[in-house]
């Protein structure tokens, strides 16, 4: 028995069980209702446009076989694709050895020096940076004038206002994510496993490759993913440094709303690329849930 004065215990069905049950969905309401009034509710509305006429009418799946019908308009997905994988592949074979310098020939006492240094793109305006690159790759700009006075060309260089200036803009930014990542990986990881490596007889070269390489790889795909996300849709760097001279999908998606005014094509383009994006999801969950086993 309890002695007396003392509270018992409660029971099933007390007040403060239910409190208990209560305060989780508390804490995560307003997350939830967030999530709902900005991207379901958005997103349910995108989703019933894109199944309309533009000029009027009931349901139709016509904006969706346009897609497909169209080529120039299934071409502004291949040339998304192919931009993104390649921003992506550069972004990581550039990011690896930096963020593999800062983590282990980086003394500890100047490595968080070196990645406010590295992070320093984040601190400028996205337009701004867009801008200074078409700066740079002009007719004008610095590289053309370098190379010219110097005698080594004897006209300008077509740079901006193509593929390779969309990629260099992107490039410049998102090797400073994978960095990150990557480097955030490569300092959890424990000396433990190349000490290990070292008493099997596996060399440098092959402690990377079969040890080092496969632990920081869901660092790489995680990086790889949000570089993925974030080039496929982005509309300000291939606007301004690739001009007019090739369409990819976010600006496939703005000239139907700035030009046509047809905002159910824009919504359906837009589910279109939110699939793409879905499926390399998918993917890379898959592939990380492979390696984690």
């Amino acid at each position: 028995m309890s002695p007396a004065g003392d509270n018992p215990l409660p029971r099933a069905g007390s007040a403060l069980p239910r409190a208990g049950r209560a305060l989780p969905w508390a804490l995560v309401t307003p997350a939830l209702g967030w999530t709902l009034l900005f991207f379901v509710l958005p997103f349910l509305a995108m989703g019933f446009s894109s199944l309309t006429a533009h000029e009027g009418g009931g349901f139709t799946l016509g904006n969706y076989s346009q897609f497909f019908a169209n080529p120039s308009y299934w071409q502004a997905m291949v040339n998304s694709l192919q931009v993104t994988a390649i921003v992506t592949v550069v972004s990581v074979l550039l990011a690896y050895p930096f963020a593999w310098i800062l983590a282990e020939q980086v003394p500890e006492r100047w490595q968080r020096l070196a990645l406010m240094l590295a992070v320093l793109p984040f601190w400028t305006s996205y337009v701004v940076r867009s801008y200074s690159w078409l700066l740079v790759l002009a007719q004008n700009g610095v590289i053309n004038r370098a190379l010219t006075g110097t005698g080594l060309i004897t006209e300008p260089l077509q740079l901006a206002n193509t593929r390779l200036a969309t990629v260099t803009g992107f490039v410049h930014f998102f090797v400073m994510l994978l960095t990150l990542t990557i480097f955030a990986n490569l300092k959890q990881l424990s000396p433990s496993y190349r000490k290990a490596a070292a008493d099997l007889g596996a060399g440098p070269v092959r402690t990377f490759l079969h040890v080092i390489l496969p632990l920081t790889l869901p660092g790489i795909m995680v990086g790889a993913f949000l570089t993925f996300v974030l080039c496929i849709g982005d509309y300000i760097t291939p606007q301004i440094l690739g001009g007019n001279n090739e369409l990819l999908m976010p600006q496939l998606v703005m000239m139907q709303i700035g030009r046509r005014g047809d905002f159910p094509l824009a919504s359906a383009l837009s589910i279109i690329l939110m699939a793409v994006v879905t499926v390399a999801y998918l993917a890379c969950a898959r592939w990380l849930k492979i390696e984690r086993a």
